[in-house]
Parts: C-alpha cells; structure tokens; sequence
C-alpha cells in the first residue's frame, strides 16, 4: 500500500484504510520485536535449566508465539479505541502512529508504547544474552567439539538478528520521539522517509538471516519449494550437558574444587538418530565432579 501510495503521492485507501494500515504496521513491527525477546528468554532458559530439547514437542513453542502477539495486541489496540490515534506519517504516503500530536493522551501512550515495546525487550534480549555468553565463556576451555560449536554458531546468528532490528528500528525510534517531544517541524515528511523505510524491512530480513546462516532451515526451505514432505521416524533431541564451574563459600586449600552446574543446551541442526543408530552416541556429556575423586579430574561419560 505504501508502495503504491508513493508512486501516486498520495494516500489511496481512505481514512479508515489508513487506521488499519497502521494497526497492522505496528503490530507486526512490535510482534517483531517481542519475538526476538522471547527467542533469546527459551535460549537462555534451555541453557540454565535440565530439560532436552525436543522438535516434536511445540507446546513451548506455541506459548511463546502466543505470548508475542498478545503483549503486542495490548499495545496496538489502544489508538483504535482513544488511547492516541493511527493516521498520516511523513509525505503521507504511509500510516502509523501519530507522532506529532501535543496532547496529555498521545504522549503519554508513546511514552508507555517506547517502554514497554522498546526498552523492556531489548533489556531482556541483553540480559539474556549477556549472561549466555558468560557461560559459554565459562567453558570456553573445555573441548566440546561440534556441540559447541554447533551452539556458538546459533548463538552467533540470534545476535546478529537482534542488531539487525535494532539498525532498523533505533532510528525510527529516534525520528518518533523528536517528532513527539521536539519543536514542531523539527522532524521534516522527507526526512522521515528512511527510518520508516527500514523499519518496515526489518520483517524480511529475520528468514533471510535464517536461510544463510542455519543449514538445517535451509534445507528445510528448498524441502518446502521444492514441495517435499520431510521425512519422519527420526528423532531430532539432542542435548549438550555443559559443566561450568561456579566458585561457592570460603576458598579451599589445594586443588581448587567447585561446585557443578549442568546448562542444557538445545543444539539446532543435530544429525538425526534413529533406532538402528541408536549404539553411536550423538550426546556428549561432559560432569565436572565435585571432589569425590582423588585428582580432581573432569570425567566423561
């Protein structure tokens, strides 16, 4: 629709068109957003919990995508019913928020929609994170073979997925709050054209980031082109048991001892193990035992 609105330079499905347009708008692009919060909550949760991962099992799955589009609705459906209003952005050749009104009831709804939609996911997103890479950094010098690195390249592609949001949409947020809270006509229609352009790109580039840099949904992507069915009877749990060392109590004389802490972490792309295969151990598990052997060795099962 913005598209076809900038060829014409005009808006050209009404203005009731132009309140759905921007409901929806905003709505994907916060759904976006809370979805990339959400991944990187069930990464670090998968990490410091005891549970296997297992693909056939989408209940987990199915609470999180619904968790994402609830806590967004709860934030797009106010303007539609007074709580601030969709109308006109930029040229007017695209609808969203508006941002430019100088009322009690649009700045205070933009001040709880920059919070709760902006701030608050991306706080989480860099909780979770950072403390997903201080345990990896924890193990860095325990040889986990392809199961670590299996896990550092997943980790690897969700960050780059946050940054590329973020390009995205930190400066559209920055265009909205000088809009909201700056001098009118400090924000000019052209110069907003960019940020909502790439605010609205930020939805595509998520499965492109998918497609490059994971294997498995890749093939899984040329199975779906090529209307394949993928085919069954394989499991596809897997677990990486990783022991890393947390320091408790008064230090000890002699060979340092530690406390265990078991992260689970779910490993995306695992080979498949069927039944017959059943004898090759697909799992490395690796316990760091705590002081009951002579030499303080780390075991492996």
């Amino acid at each position: 629709f913005s598209f076809a609105a900038s060829t014409q330079r005009r808006w050209l499905i009404g203005a009731e068109g132009c309140v759905w347009y921007g409901f929806a708008n905003s709505l994907c692009g916060i759904v976006s957003l809370i979805s990339l919060a959400v991944l990187s909550y069930e990464r670090y949760s998968t990490m410091v919990t005891p549970a296997e991962a297992d693909s056939s099992n989408y209940r987990k799955i199915s609470l999180g995508i619904l968790l994402s589009w609830v806590y967004s609705l709860m934030w797009t459906l106010p303007p539609l019913f007074g709580w601030s209003h969709y109308g006109p952005e930029g040229p007017g050749t695209t609808c969203s928020v508006d941002w430019t009104a100088k009322t009690a009831n649009n700045i205070s709804y933009i001040i709880c929609l920059f919070v709760f939609c902006f701030i608050v996911p991306f706080l989480v997103i860099v909780l979770c994170y950072g403390k997903l890479l201080y345990a990896i950094k924890q193990v860095s010098g325990i040889n986990l073979s392809l199961n670590k690195k299996r896990e550092q390249r997943v980790l690897f592609m969700v960050v780059i997925m946050v940054i590329c949001y973020l390009l995205c949409w930190l400066p559209y947020g920055i265009m909205a709050l000088l809009a909201t809270f700056g001098p009118a006509g400090l924000v000019t229609p052209e110069a907003s054209i960019i940020p909502s352009v790439l605010a609205k790109t930020s939805t595509v580039i998520n499965p492109v980031i998918y497609v490059f840099m994971n294997k498995q949904f890749y093939r899984c992507f040329q199975s779906l082109m090529r209307c394949e069915v993928p085919r069954r009877g394989s499991s596809q749990k897997s677990s990486s048991k990783v022991a890393t060392k947390a320091m408790r109590g008064a230090a000890v004389t002699g060979p340092r001892q530690s406390n265990d802490f078991l992260y689970m972490v779910a490993s995306l792309g695992q080979p498949a193990v069927t039944v017959p295969q059943l004898h090759v151990s697909h799992e490395l598990t690796i316990n760091i035992t705590n002081g009951h052997s002579s030499d303080n060795t780390p075991v492996v099962v």
